[in-house]
This record gives structure tokens, sequence and C-alpha cells, in this order.
């Protein structure tokens, strides 16, 4: 299965160091305990490292290229694929995180995603880029589970991402109270969740995006 995902981990290592002025403050130290560490139902809302997003962004459909009032490109069907027009992309800042201790399946973490009041966007692209730190071994190899394109994000609308960070049955690994997430390979405004308790990252995994969280629960198939 490593395999298989090591051409995505080797993308995801260019999106890592892009976060490395962000993840200098993430802290990091050697732990003996080979097994995740968490507080189960403990929760951290945190927002996007980035500015607010812009309060006034809505959906925009068009026939042709343009973009909307605040200045964002407006997908069309000349420029989608031959799709209806659909709107935004979201960025980090447009959006608000919820990390929390999932003790099932061995333990992981589930990101939930809403959008910022008065913002609708759209998730374009599947899978998250997640990384522990800026090292290539902080990354998160994407394992498939979940996926819809694109998802809407308005008003009460959630999307999930599961998160494993130790995948390995050995001891060691490398503690970090923080995660990096980014909502696309290139994202400019990655952003900084603090962990509900730190975690024990070896071989980090991660799913794709999804409206049930059901279907983002992390395991090596």
């Amino acid at each position: 299965m490593r395999s298989r995902l090591a051409a995505r981990s080797t993308r995801l290592v260019l999106a890592a160091a892009a976060v490395t002025a962000l993840a200098a403050t993430t802290t990091a130290c050697s732990a003996d305990d080979g097994s995740n560490t968490g507080s189960a139902a403990a929760s951290s809302s945190v927002a996007s490292a980035g500015s607010g997003g812009s309060d006034n962004a809505s959906t925009a459909k068009s026939g042709s290229n343009g973009s909307d009032s605040s200045g964002s490109t407006i997908k069309t069907a000349s420029d989608d694929g031959g799709k209806s027009g659909y709107g935004q992309s979201c960025g980090t800042n447009d959006l608000d995180f919820t990390v929390t201790w999932e003790s099932g399946v061995g333990g992981y973490y589930l990101v939930a995603a809403k959008a910022k009041p008065g913002i609708t966007c759209y998730l374009d692209v599947n899978t998250p880029t997640v990384s522990f730190g800026s090292d290539a071994d902080g990354v998160a190899s994407p394992v498939g589970q979940g996926g819809e394109d694109p998802i809407q994000l308005t008003g009460s609308a959630v999307a999930y991402t599961g998160i494993d960070a130790k995948t390995t049955v050995t001891d060691g690994g490398t503690e970090f109270g923080n995660v990096i997430i980014a909502l696309t390979e290139d994202d400019p405004n990655p952003a900084e969740l603090e962990l509900p308790d730190m975690a024990t990252v070896d071989e980090p995994i991660v799913t794709n995006w999804s409206t049930n969280s059901a279907e983002t629960i992390p395991v090596i198939v």
C-alpha cells in the first residue's frame, strides 16, 4: 500500500515545504510511547491561520469567465470541463475548523470544516494537504476514503476529513501538538490547528473530504 501512496506523498512534500515558516511554532519532541494520545470527545475549535474570509462572498454563476465583487475567480462552463459555473473555491481563510479525537478503530483525529458566516464556497480538491511540522516524514499520505467533488460549504454545511497520526505498530515517533492543513498543494494560507492533545506521529495518513463523517475513518487498505 505504501508504494501506491509514494507518488502522491512526494508531491505533498513540496506543499509541506511551503508552510515551513508556519510550522516553526509547532512543538515537537521525541516520544517513547508508540500509541496515539488524545482525550476522548475533547475538541478544539480553531479559526484558520490567515485573515478572515470575505464577508460578502457568495456563490456566483456566470456563462463566461469573470470575477465576483470580492475579486474571486468565477468558475464557468468554459473552464471547468463543461460543468455549469458553481462559484468560488474555498481558501483556508474562508473556513472555520474543529478538531476532535475519535477513539474508534485505534483512534484518529476528525477535522470538521465549515464556511465562515456570509461565505459560500466549494472544496474543489478531494484531499487536503496535511502535515505535522515541515519535515517530509510528517506529511500525511492520502488513503482515498470518502470523496465528493466539489463540496459546497455555506451555512451549517460541514465537510470532514480523518487523520491517523501513527500507522506503525513499533515504538517511537515524534510528538506534535498542532497539525497543518491546506486545501490545495499550493495553498498560500495553510491553517495550523491545535490538537486536543499531543499526538505521536509516525507515517500519518489522511482521508478525502466527505459530508459524511463515517466515510472518513482513516485505514490502510
